[in-house]
């Protein structure tokens, strides 16, 4: 009876891998990365510039080669519990991933004499994994003949090229532009985009690639008296579908599935101010995920498989300050607060959600080898401060009144903390 109670529960559960796809990077390179994300009014590097308002970069009248990697580690944790005839069965599974690298790499050519400033860019703005091993104490991580999913693992990537340009109408107010291009891969293991077999289960994939395209353009005013503003808008990143090839758990084929995931719309507004030797920046974001492909649409397909995501718009509160001071040797500290884009109701569709980090830290230098070479360092921590939780769905038990089948009784949660060590080097050229 307690089998049968949980694969009732379980035996259906859909999305359970993707809840970082539309995670936003808070900034790029260690510069950026250590002033928050903040960069859209306050260029401290071409990094932040490239990524958050292509305007910007008209503040550099210089060649500069920008090298940046980090290591990234994630300390997601995976509960649930299901109602039995003995009383409540939970359990709670720890990530076993490790370390992932997010690279940056750009160049910007600027002149003192000319107003036309070009940068191109590729970035790693978008990335997740996930491997939650099979796990016997906790119901969604039983094999699934058991009513589990068993182990969960994904591995998703996303890498942005942009070419941009930006004139400068007069001495304080500039213009840019950037097309930008993307390529994205996705795996999963198992997949519940494809529908399960009636006694085969869900299927695993393979890695699956998309390309996609979009813009970004923004506007950029420097006082000349210490106050600075900007805007930019990134369109959405439109992609091509995912093609999985799918097969069961016991090596037979099951059949192919297509998901289309964009990526969100960003605006974001900014202010900064430079006053002898300190920088400042704020910088607000909001990320459309209502109207993005992959995210609007919520629930259960007639196959039991997922139809999408179901993320509310989120914002982002980015804020940075930098201390020249010290001789050669800069010194910078940022937080970043994001809201969260999942409903309680909505939950279970983003099991689990290692996107979700609403507060983080972060403290970074600089060291001016000599008047070409920077080196610069960053270091991040984040948390998701506490957990994002609700029940079980299952489409079997879809009602009037239970939209999406939720399970009484039954609960499912998800926490994490990340921390990132970026270096980085820039060389004028």
């Amino acid at each position: 009876m307690k089998k049968i109670i949980m694969a009732t529960a379980l035996g259906m559960i859909p999305f359970v891998l993707l809840a970082q796809a539309g995670h936003i990077m808070q900034g790029i390179g260690a510069t950026n990365m250590s002033m928050g994300g903040a960069a859209t009014a306050q260029p401290a590097d071409i990094n932040g510039a490239l990524q958050w308002n292509p305007a910007a970069i008209s503040a550099f009248d210089k060649k500069i080669l920008s090298v940046n990697a980090g290591v990234f580690f994630s300390a997601p944790s995976l509960s649930s519990a299901v109602p039995t005839t003995d009383g409540p069965f939970s359990g709670v599974t720890k990530d076993a991933r490790g370390a992932s690298v997010m690279p940056a790499l750009a160049m910007v050519w600027g002149n003192k004499t000319s107003k036309h400033t070009f940068g191109v860019s590729a970035f790693g703005i978008s990335g997740f994994g996930v491997t939650f091993p099979e796990n016997n104490t906790n119901p969604i991580n039983m094999p699934q003949h058991s009513g589990g999913f068993g182990r969960i693992q994904s591995d998703y990537q996303l890498m942005q090229i942009g070419v941009t340009y930006s004139y400068k109408l007069s001495e304080k107010f500039s213009i840019g532009a950037a097309p930008t291009f993307n390529y994205s891969s996705l795996k999963l293991a198992p997949n519940p985009l494809a529908s399960p077999g009636q006694t085969s289960g869900y299927p695993v994939s393979d890695r699956a690639t998309a390309l996609g395209y979009g813009a970004q353009v923004g506007v950029f005013y420097n006082s000349g008296k210490g106050i600075k503003l900007g805007a930019s808008y990134k369109t959405p990143q439109k992609f091509s579908s995912f093609d999985f090839k799918n097969t069961y758990l016991d090596g037979s084929a099951a059949p192919n599935v297509t998901f289309e995931m964009d990526y969100p719309a960003i605006t974001s507004v900014g202010i900064g101010y430079s006053k002898n030797k300190i920088d400042a920046a704020i910088d607000y974001r909001f990320v459309n995920y209502k109207n993005t492909t992959g995210f609007k649409a919520k629930g259960w397909t007639s196959t039991a498989s997922v139809a999408g995501f179901g993320w509310n718009n989120i914002s982002i509160i980015s804020a940075g300050l930098q201390y020249k001071g010290l001789n050669k040797f800069p010194i910078r500290a940022g937080y970043t607060y994001s809201s969260n884009p999942i409903s309680g109701e909505l939950a279970f569709f983003s099991t689990p959600a290692t996107a979700i980090i609403k507060n983080a830290f972060q403290f970074g230098f600089g060291y001016e080898v000599n008047a070409r070479f920077t080196l610069n360092a960053a270091y991040h921590h984040g948390s998701s401060n506490g957990s994002t939780s609700g029940p079980l769905l299952n489409p079997m038990m879809i009602s009037a009144t239970n939209p999406y089948g939720a399970v009484p009784g039954s609960n499912v949660s998800y926490k994490m903390t990340t921390d990132l060590v970026l270096i980085g080097i820039n060389y004028n050229l």
